[in-house]
């Protein structure tokens, strides 16, 4: 893990919830910083280039003019979205148990640069090990001086909390973790207004993934330059790439944005299991599309992958070797999707499941040229149907497999 001991997995920083140790190595000291000049973190955030590292690419620094241009005199939101329920991803719960004080760090520091005065942890509940850690940490900074450091700056009372989230997969939706953070079902909610505006409790709200959190402190202790260094290429700073399917070494990578595909799987992850060939890797998780040998040379960073018709996303990739039938996996996938729907919009609830029973009877030989075509004409109908990007997701892995692997689902509905 070629920058694993120069940034988020700081060698030092493996220090649990112990904040002494924490500070002891680089702890706070990107807080201190920030405290002395709070007019200079936005800025220093767009400079350095950082985006949001949840699946989006959406530039950081623009999320937070848009809730710090709200009057500070009202209450306003941070959620530390940890929801992390998509097959592939597991990027988040690694950070929270192993370095949950760069998390917290980050996150005063995003509070300070918006005039954020409630900060919420909002974990999957399934991750216990990742809420009791935030729990221990968030109760050590509630014991020092920092929470009343960032109170006295921010001038409005500072509340900060670990919260387990609905443990829906929607609920990681941004608009749909401001109404399970108020005590309701997570339908995702229309736009606008936008959470900027009015998000939980009707107040100013900012949704930020953890990873993207964790990556505040450090560039405003080395700098924006610093930061844009790590990269390869055009790309800046760093990702963790959750590699896990066919290879020898699944795990989570923090290596260079731009490391290519190619280096990722085959240096990181040892390679292929048993020596197969790649037959596919699904990225971003299964709700994206799906690259193949051909674009093993890509360099794994939002632009690059776009230009291949395909989305970095959460950074997971999920390697799929030969023999392995690509209809049987989609059809696992897209059926995770057709129960992890939450039935708000007709088209996500029915589509998904009708997609799923089409893909089933196809996988297990008792499709027809009909079904083929039905789900042809679902990729072509349902996209954009949605209040949310999950019924998207879920039609985009099904095009991009048909696309590349259509002479699969025409060998299922022949024999």
């Amino acid at each position: 893990m070629s920058q694993l001991n120069q940034v988020l997995f700081h060698e030092n920083s493996r220090v649990g919830a112990d904040l002494k140790a924490w500070e002891s190595t680089i702890g706070a000291q990107g807080l201190s910083k920030a405290l002395a000049d709070t007019a200079a973190i936005i800025p220093m955030i767009e400079q350095a280039g950082l985006r949001g590292l949840g699946g989006s690419g959406f530039p950081t620094f623009k999320k937070w003019q848009f809730v710090a241009a709200q009057p500070n005199e009202q209450d306003k939101y941070l959620i530390c979205n940890g929801n992390e329920d998509e097959p592939g991803t597991f990027k988040d719960r690694i950070l929270l148990q192993e370095a949950p004080h760069q998390v917290i760090e980050g996150a005063c520091v995003t509070a300070l640069a918006c005039g954020i005065n409630r900060i919420i942890f909002y974990i999957n509940p399934d991750q216990t090990e990742s809420i009791s850690s935030m729990q221990t940490a968030v109760a050590q900074w509630g014991d020092s001086e920092w929470f009343n450091k960032v109170e006295r700056a921010l001038g409005k009372p500072l509340e900060v909390r670990v919260m387990p989230s609905s443990g829906h997969y929607i609920g990681g939706e941004e608009t749909a973790a401001i109404e399970s953070v108020e005590g309701h079902f997570p339908f995702p909610r229309g736009k606008p207004p936008f959470p900027a505006e009015s998000g939980v409790h009707g107040k100013p709200t900012l949704i930020n993934n953890m990873e993207t959190l964790s990556n505040v402190s450090h560039i405003v202790r080395n700098g924006a330059e610093w930061f844009r260094s790590l990269g390869l290429g055009e790309a800046t700073g760093t990702k963790i790439y959750c590699l896990s399917g066919d290879v020898l070494y699944p795990g989570a990578y923090e290596l260079p944005m731009g490391t290519p595909l190619s280096t990722l799987i085959n240096e990181y992850g040892g390679g292929m299991l048993m020596d197969k060939k790649l037959k596919a890797v699904f990225t971003g998780g299964p709700s994206n599309t799906i690259l193949t040998p051909k674009d093993l040379d890509v360099p794994l960073d939002y632009e690059n992958v776009a230009a291949r018709d395909s989305s970095l996303g959460t950074g997971a990739m999920i390697v799929i070797s030969e023999g392995t039938g690509i209809v049987k996996r989609v059809a696992e996938y897209v059926n995770f999707f057709a129960h992890s729907s939450c039935g708000q919009c007709p088209p996500c609830k029915n589509g998904t499941f009708y997609a799923a029973q089409l893909l089933t009877r196809i996988d297990t030989g008792r499709g027809s040229r009909a079904d083929l075509h039905a789900l042809k004409n679902l990729c072509n109908m349902l996209p954009g149907a949605g209040r949310c990007h999950m019924l998207d997701g879920a039609m985009k892995v099904l095009t991009s497999s048909m696309q590349h692997f259509m002479h699969e689902y025409e060998q299922a509905v022949d024999r």
